[in-house]
């Protein structure tokens, strides 16, 4: 695939600030607009606005540019339908100005903004205020910039913009936050040690120009900002405050707010907090010096995974051609490498049986100089071929130069971006503001909202520039796989990634420099799929307001909804092909999984023009069959569905490919061990509660019987034998819908014999139901993480409007404060949540920490916290609780941005049976009538220590890796307090030490019961 334009996420270089609980709400506000006589005021601290920017012809806000006169640059957003404002910052220094002898300390900045200004000095009162008030926030630092941003209710966003804004005013950076929060920022270090990603990328830095700030460590941990520090005499907090006084510069800044305010109003606003901030008139070093030196050209580096993983990458430097994206010459190629169609260097890698995915583009980058690269998986033959497989890529190469540069291509790139423009989705205010910030200073201001979607230059020469420098003498190449790690002599410091260097022969230079060309390499075809059609449906005269059902057999049922909100050319589509067969056994499980990944690998070829016109598809398997999913521009849905139901009953196994499916799959599921503690202890719990759910460990040993044969048995089986459950939602009338699902049916039903389900074949799993007053605990060993983790989770019973309600209000009171006791506070761990989890009808409350201190520990100190969350509510004012119900409610209530999102939320209830399409409008109206009192007899009942109906159940992920907490257990005893049985409960937990067992001595909750009077889905019924 290509790296596309559009959308491009800056994954492998941000830092995060912090995981918290996004929490969306809506509300209305009136705010009567400026006078003259306060613009006269706030003239004098704007240089210049902007009221020309470029925006989509569907897009219905307002937007004004602004240069304040400090020179930080504004874009404001005023949208009067908004149910909720949000707003983000982008500081244009990141940790390539870290001091040398402080690694880590923009990051390290970015945390400690967070917790007390002059202003504000509570150290939790701008989260605390935004949990009250709807909202959210979390930060990112990068090696050129720090972004910051937030959400809010519209009415308070003038107040959070208050506390937002002093950030970069006048932060305190509190000595003991100083310290405290040294040990958040190494948590996070720690917890992405085992992660790829974050390997390889250091390891690029590491191997860079010593002298070039490219080689830099950007997280920081405990050793950079506390041991040499205080080895070297340095005050760190002094540090902070030099580096915040040095760069957080007001010239270097830009500002993206929106709002339900006008643009006058939103001005106002923003002159009055945010023109104070000094322009201190910095100039941020841009490095166009490119931080690989010859030395780094025409090596190999040999390196060893965490996981079980097989890549080779090819990195060629380039030049910033951010300034050029009228004619992004970068995107032309990436583009053509990257593509997945006929005649693609992946389409040839596949037929050798070399590899399964291709990546190509610019990789992010910081401002000054770039990086080209193409990442190719590896297949156990692909391994042996390492050198034909850069020799197709060159080979492709030869073949591009040769045709030049192709106007048609462009032209068709450039239609499609202008149609993904006007029609562009609607985001949440936060994800929106945010993106954009960051453009303010890539691109002039008039162009802040298109620049990535704008293809107006045809510039061929920069074409040829471009990619007459991708030669083997300019290139660098990575191959990374297990079976090096016995021959690697060098460690990179931070992450102790063993490496190789070596030189790339001369005669393999030569190799490739002789490529020549390639007869099965060429340029792809016309893309057939491009919408030509725009046009929308008119209204069905008894369109509904919920999805209804159209036509209801015992082999099919159909939902139907129009769109009649967003009122955009697209659709989404549903098929929930239900079988009993296809989760029978793990070796059935199995089959599923290989027959997905085989059907899409072979459609791959023929739908991707599709996805590259904005008609997306998707297979899964789930525990009950499979679900297919297409959406995008309604235009030509039906022909890519007609392909897919053609291709899908008459499927033909290729052994090649079924055997690279195979080893990638066994692949996957035992690098599961190698996933963050947290992700085991979620998955082990749905182990414990769900009904019927195969381990990996047995699906692992089940891969021994999964062969060709049997595969070619199984499909026709598990497609002839089914229900099927359809949902069409968007840009569709009636009519339209029936034909597309009649699509499906007709060609499953002329193809195949096809056999109906009973209704008992079509029920859930339930959820197993814990005893009163019980206390479980299950462990895992963990060996690859330092971390270990817990995850407490008190069962409430089966979902209802009444405890819903409750659940989620105690949830969102004691959001806030769980993160601020347990992870400021008490520096448990970087990963800290508190929420619902809510599975086959039952639902409970989870607290999720994972940390370096041992899960008993772990369990006592939330214990603690929970308890003392009964005097937090007893003791809350009845104006700060009323702020919480409300915050609740419209987070409830917000309206669905984009219609993918109201799809699914239809979808949802579809196939859990539960049908409450009105759910959020009758749990509100409910929500509204409870009183503090009502929470607190909700916890006393099922959540206090000694409540006689509480359920609780731990799972602990306890590390066994070298430094980890299992090491450590005679320690955590002597730290751990007393647990007194009549304050917390029994001292010892009964330990789970058999799944099965355990299982089998619970019995099951039902299934919730549907909201509305429907028919079970089987029964031979036709509307």
């Amino acid at each position: 695939m290509q790296i596309y334009k559009l959308g491009k996420l800056l994954i492998n270089s941000s830092i995060s600030n912090s995981i918290k609980t996004t929490i969306y709400l809506y509300s209305t506000v009136s705010i009567a607009r400026k006078t003259d006589s306060k613009m006269a005021a706030t003239a004098g601290a704007v240089l210049k606005r902007y009221d020309n920017i470029v925006k989509s012809e569907e897009d219905k806000r307002s937007y004004r540019g602004l240069e304040l006169s400090n020179h930080m640059k504004v874009l404001l957003v005023s949208d009067p339908t908004t149910d909720k404002s949000a707003a983000a910052m982008d500081v244009g220094v990141g940790f390539f100005c870290d001091p040398k002898e402080l690694p880590g300390l923009a990051h390290f900045c970015e945390h400690m903004l967070f917790l007390g200004t002059k202003k504000y000095p509570n150290e939790n009162d701008y989260n605390k205020f935004l949990s009250e008030h709807g909202g959210s926030s979390n930060a990112a630092t990068y090696s050129d910039h720090t972004m910051y941003h937030f959400d809010i209710v519209p009415e308070k966003l003038s107040d959070a913009l208050d506390r937002f804004s002093q950030f970069f005013i006048a932060p305190l950076f509190t000595e003991n936050m100083t310290g405290r929060e040294i040990s958040a920022v190494n948590s996070e270090h720690e917890k992405n040690i085992p992660s790829d990603i974050w390997r390889i990328d250091q390891l690029d830095k590491h191997l860079s120009n010593p002298e070039h700030p490219y080689n830099s460590f950007g997280t920081g941990n405990t050793y950079t900002l506390q041991t040499v520090p205080k080895e070297k005499n340095i005050n760190v907090r002094e540090e902070l405050l030099k580096f915040h006084k040095k760069w957080y510069s007001s010239n270097i800044m830009c500002l993206a707010v929106l709002g339900k305010e006008s643009l006058d109003e939103l001005e106002d606003m923003v002159v009055q907090l945010f023109s104070s901030i000094e322009d201190k008139n910095v100039e941020v070093p841009i490095n166009k010096e490119h931080p690989y030196t010859e030395d780094q050209f025409k090596t190999v580096l040999y390196i060893s995974p965490v996981k079980d993983v097989r890549n080779l990458n090819i990195v060629f430097p380039s030049a910033d051609l951010t300034h050029e994206y009228k004619s992004a010459p970068t995107h032309y190629i990436s583009h053509l490498l990257g593509h997945e169609g006929p005649g693609s260097v992946l389409s040839l890698l596949k037929a050798r049986g070399w590899s399964s995915s291709l990546i190509a583009g610019d990789k992010p980058c910081p401002r000054g100089f770039g990086f080209f690269h193409v990442a190719v998986d590896l297949s156990e033959e692909g391994m042996n071929h390492i050198d034909d497989i850069v020799k197709i890529i060159f080979q492709y190469l030869n073949m591009l130069k040769k045709e030049g540069p192709q106007k048609w291509i462009q032209d068709e790139n450039r239609d499609i971006y202008k149609m993904v423009f006007r029609f562009k989705d609607k985001e949440t205010p936060r994800s929106y503001i945010s993106g954009i910030v960051h453009y303010l200073k890539d691109y002039p201001m008039e162009h802040v909202l298109c620049a990535n979607y704008v293809l107006d230059e045809w510039r061929p020469e920069l074409i040829e520039e471009m990619w007459n420098k991708f030669v083997p003498q300019k290139m660098r190449m990575s191959v990374i796989a297990k079976k090096y790690e016995d021959e690697l002599d060098q460690v990179e410091p931070w992450y102790k990634t063993k490496y190789a260097k070596k030189p790339i022969p001369e005669e393999t230079i030569k190799f490739w420099e002789e490529a020549g060309l390639c007869p099965e390499l060429k340029l792809p075809e016309k893309n057939e799929f491009i919408p030509t059609d725009f046009k929308l449906y008119t209204l069905d005269e008894d369109v509904t307001e919920f999805p209804a059902i159209v036509e209801d057999t015992a082999l099919m049922r159909v939902w139907f909804k129009q769109d009649d909100q967003f009122l955009l050319p697209k659709a989404n589509l549903f098929f929930d092909f239900v079988s009993p067969l296809a989760y029978l056994d793990p070796l059935n499980c199995n089959l599923t999984h290989m027959f997905v990944q085989l059907f899409k690998d072979a459609l791959n070829e023929y739908s991707y023009a599709a996805d590259l016109a904005g008609l997306k598809w998707e297979l899964v398997n789930t525990k009950y069959g499979l679900i297919l999913g297409i959406g995008g521009y309604s235009n030509k849905q039906h022909i890519l569905l007609q392909k897919i139901m053609d291709k899908l009953t008459n499927f033909k196994i290729d052994p090649r490919r079924f055997h690279m499916v195979k080893d990638n799959y066994i692949r996957n599921l035992k690098n599961f061990n190698a996933e963050q503690p947290y992700q085991h202890a979620v998955y082990y719990l749905t182990v414990l509660l769900t009904e019927l759910s195969w381990t990996k460990q047995e699906l692992l040993a089940a891969t021994e019987l999964i062969t060709i044969d049997r595969l070619e048995a199984f499909i026709p089986q598990v497609l002839s034998k089914m229900h099927i459950e359809c949902m069409v939602h968007g840009n569709a009338n009636k009519e339209k819908a029936l034909e597309l699902v009649h699509i499906v049916e007709d060609t499953l039903t002329s193809s195949l014999s096809m056999s109906p389900l009973l209704p008992r074949q079509l029920l859930l799993n339930r959820e197993l139901k814990l005893e009163d007053g019980c206390h479980y605990s299950y462990q895992v060993e963990n060996s690859v993480h330092k971390s270990s983790c817990i995850e407490m989770y008190y069962q409430c019973g089966l979902q209802s409007k009444e405890d819903n309600i409750k659940l989620e209000l105690f949830a969102q009171i004691i959001q806030e404060p769980c993160f601020n006791i347990l992870r400021t506070k008490e520096q448990l761990g970087y990963i800290v949540f508190s929420g619902i989890r809510r599975s086959n009808g039952v639902q409970g409350l989870r607290i999720i920490v994972q940390s370096d201190r041992h899960p008993n520990y772990l369990d006592t100190r939330i214990e603690e916290f929970l308890e003392s969350m009964l005097a937090y509510i007893t003791e809350m004012s009845e104006e700060e609780f009323l702020r919480h119900r409300e915050a609740l409610a419209r987070h409830r209530l917000e309206k669905p941005k984009q219609l993918a999102t109201l799809t699914n939320r239809f979808w949802s209830e579809i196939t859990s049976q539960q049908y409450h399409f009105d759910r959020a409008n009758v749990e509100v109206a409910y929500l509204k009538t409870l009183t503090k009192n009502d929470i607190i007899k909700f916890y006393k009942d099922v959540l206090e220590h000694n409540a006689a109906s509480r359920k609780k159940l731990s799972v602990q992920v306890i590390s066994t890796a070298e430094g980890g907490a299992g090491s450590q257990k005679e320690k955590e005893k002597e730290d751990t307090p007393e647990c007194h049985p009549e304050k917390n409960g029994p001292r010892t937990p009964d330990v789970i030490s058999d799944v099965t067992v355990f299982k089998s001595s619970h019995e099951m909750y039902p299934l919730v019961q549907p909201y509305i009077n429907i028919t079970r889905k089987g029964n031979r019924c036709k509307l």
